[in-house]
């Protein structure tokens, strides 16, 4: 919903002019003719017009309004081209995109168009100049740019889950693993994420997910390393997360870069950032105790039948004990090292069971695997391997290694007791088990008994010897697969067959719909390093420096106080002056009402949709959580802010943060516009609008909008969010109420 435009006083001052100087000269030649009058030539004159004072008012009115009409139109020809021009100008001068003025031919004068043409003229040229400049620091930046994707490949293939944080917590680095690690830690505290926010992103703050005071400690401990002359310190610390995970976190500073030599050699060189390195280790610390209370079994165990044989041997050595209470005593030692035996198989296998859980199982392309174990099989054996059938999309999860020894088992096998021969390995989806997949290692039939493959299943592995030795088995019962021999005797050949786990389905981007082609998720931003984050006042802090939550509502109505609700809620994050498009919020809710008609030919929400949905009551607590430390944005805030206001009692928590409007904004930016609809703004200034009429679409539409504007503003003066929303105030759409 957008206010009417505002009326043009000058135009409407236009209009009235010319009324005005008609009636003053009137009233100046009535003055002058009286003047030269005498009292009875007055009179007769008064006399002789008294009657016909109505034909010289009409006479007036209609040389009035005809003026009015002719200098009103010359106004909105000549006289408010000017300022609209202006105004486009303004816009182009702070925008990246070089578009062409517009004006309309027939409202407007030859000289209006002339400069119109002129202003044109400019653009191509500093649209030419932009792109030799563009060439020339895309030419600079190419290392530059080459070192980041190093660098970013570097993260993405590391095995560790690494954050990179400014002083204040807020992330400006992460790779995919530790994205993996940290959102699963948060979905086990906290179920399921209302909106489908995702607690890594860029801009949010670690704090949210570790404690903020062992951060702390461990940064004073990296100080007071770094003040000792230490040159690469680092601090460690345990943390228990609230699903009861326990993660190791190790802390390395991140220091200034230094102004000179001097300044690096100092030992006081400041730090803008730290590096978390984190490993989950709830499984090993559960392993090692498991560790601990077997070596406390078989410790105790063995101390009572160690006691039970010295005693027994001690005895034995009397040469007067007779034959029966000897033979006692060689039983009793026979039994105690028959338990003691056995307690230490026990043992072994037990151990060997804790090595088998430690397996790291990771998602591999099956090509791979097959092509690794082909590899692997011709270099240890004279037979030949051929892949064939291979299904090229399958990702399996597996530890690859062991599986790869299975394959290799089974070829030597196949070699020490038929011989050399061509070998054929095979991956697809299994067919009658779902999530797994079947891998075959294809041979010439031969005559082999069932029992034979029974003998080389429980085999240890090739290079696998000992008590914990690994075998086909135990690789099977891993992966929660199986293994069998079965023969084609039509085609004449035979096959043993692995059935192993599929790797997960990946999970789609949030926003997609929304997102441009060809974009990517953003995984680290350097000039978060700068944002000052808390020092001074909120509203000194610069417009592009602040942390904003974007948001838009879709509604059943355009009345909240009238029983209209919401029934969606999308929003994104714009923080040091960029657009997070993956940092983004989206929801629909049930409205606990019917949902008419006349909407859902608009936002295209249908009743169903909102079936099972959670209600306002818990979506605007995680809408609060997900904006919280930032400055609400939205199109005409007064219409949402009324929706929210109205469910606070019911949510149980206030949105009470500043909020800046986008809509007053651009009254503020171009008075003289007809129209500040979103479209109307966002043509304006070059935004492409995507997605409209869905609460996300819209509000990713806002973001860029409100990015656009903030340079536009500083070149009025209007740089800081209190100067912002003191113009805001100012302008006459503030006092629509809702």
């Amino acid at each position: 919903m957008t206010p009417a435009r505002r009326p043009d006083l000058r135009a409407a001052a236009a209009a009235l002019l010319p009324g005005a100087v008609f009636a003053l000269l009137l009233a100046c030649a009535a003055l002058l003719l009286a003047a030269t009058l005498g009292p009875s030539e007055r009179a007769a004159l008064w006399t002789l017009l008294e009657p016909r004072i109505a034909l010289v008012a009409m006479l007036w009115f209609l040389a009035s309004l005809a003026g009015g009409a002719a200098l009103g139109a010359a106004w909105r020809r000549w006289g408010a081209v000017p300022g609209r021009l202006a105004e486009q100008l303004q816009v182009l001068a702070a925008s990246a995109d070089d578009h062409a003025l517009a004006v309309d031919a027939k409202g407007s004068s030859a000289d209006a168009r002339a400069l119109v043409a002129a202003a044109n003229a400019l653009v191509r040229e500093r649209q030419a100049l932009r792109g030799e400049i563009a060439a020339r620091v895309a030419e600079a930046s190419r290392a530059v740019e080459q070192e980041r994707s190093r660098l970013a490949a570097l993260m993405a293939e590391l095995n560790e889950s690494v954050v990179v944080c400014n002083l204040d917590g807020r992330i400006l680095l992460f790779n995919a693993r530790a994205r993996l690690q940290l959102r699963t830690l948060a979905d086990t505290a906290g179920g399921a994420r209302i909106g489908g926010v995702d607690p890594v992103a860029l801009g949010r703050s670690i704090y949210a997910l570790l404690d903020r005071r062992l951060v702390a400690h461990a940064l004073e401990a990296v100080r007071q390393r770094l003040a000792r002359g230490a040159a690469h310190p680092t601090a460690q610390f345990v943390t228990g997360t609230a699903g009861g995970q326990l993660l190791r976190v190790q802390l390395a500073p991140v220091r200034a870069i230094a102004a000179s030599a001097a300044d690096e050699a100092g030992a006081d060189a400041p730090l803008n950032g730290f590096v978390l390195l984190l490993d989950n280790i709830t499984r090993e610390i559960a392993d090692a105790d498991e560790r601990d209370r077997l070596l406390q079994r078989l410790g105790e165990g063995s101390r009572g039948s160690v006691g039970n044989l010295q005693a027994a041997v001690e005895l034995l050595d009397d040469p007067e004990l007779d034959a029966p209470t000897r033979e006692r005593f060689l039983g009793v030692i026979r039994d105690e090292i028959g338990a003691l035996s056995r307690r230490l198989a026990d043992a072994a296998a037990e151990s060997a069971a804790l090595v088998r859980t430690r397996w790291p199982m990771e998602d591999m392309l099956g090509a791979d695997l097959a092509a690794a174990a082909a590899r692997r099989i011709e270099a240890a054996c004279a037979s030949r391997v051929q892949l064939t059938e291979i299904d090229a999309a399958l990702w399996l999860r597996v530890e690859s290694w062991s599986v790869v020894q299975a394959l290799l088992h089974l070829a030597l096998r196949l070699e020490q007791g038929y011989s050399a021969m061509r070998l054929q390995i095979r991956l697809a989806p299994a067919a009658q088990t779902p999530e797994r997949a079947q891998l075959d290692l294809v041979f010439p039939l031969q005559p082999m008994s069932t029992e034979t493959v029974l003998t080389w299943e429980t085999e240890p592995l090739e290079g696998s010897a000992g008590a914990g030795a690994l075998t086909l088995r135990d690789v099977v019962a891993r992966h929660g697969g199986a293994f069998w021999f079965e023969r084609e005797r039509a085609h004449q050949f035979a096959f043993f067959r692995l059935l192993l786990p599929l790797a997960a389905a990946t999970q789609p981007l949030d926003a997609d719909d929304v997102m441009r082609p060809g974009s990517r998720p953003e995984f680290y931003d350097f000039d978060l390093f700068g944002g000052g984050g808390t020092e001074g006042a909120l509203g000194a802090r610069r417009l592009a420096d602040l942390t904003c939550t974007v948001f838009d509502t879709e509604t059943t109505g355009l009345d909240p106080s009238a029983g209209d609700k919401i029934i969606q809620i999308g929003a994104v994050r714009v923080d040091a002056g960029k657009l997070r498009r993956n940092d983004s919020f989206e929801q629909l809710v049930d409205p606990g009402r019917t949902l008419p008609e006349a909407g859902i030919a608009i936002h295209g929400i249908r009743p169903e949709m909102l079936r099972g949905q959670p209600d306002i009551a818990t979506v605007l607590p995680a809408l609060r959580a997900f904006a919280a430390d930032s400055v609400l944005v939205a199109h005409n805030a007064a219409f949402d802010m009324r929706f929210l206001q109205l469910e606070e009692q019911a949510s149980g928590v206030r949105f009470d943060m500043p909020v800046l409007d986008t809509l007053l904004l651009s009254a503020v930016l171009h008075p003289r516009q007809d129209s500040h609809s979103l479209e109307a703004i966002a043509e304006r200034l070059g935004v492409t609008v995507l997605g409209r009429h869905t609460a996300l679409g819209d509000a990713i539409v806002t973001a860029e909008v409100f990015l656009k504007m903030i340079p536009l503003l500083e070149g009025a003066g209007i740089a800081t969010l209190a100067q912002a929303l003191e113009a805001s105030r100012r302008t006459y759409l503030a006092r629509l109420s809702y």
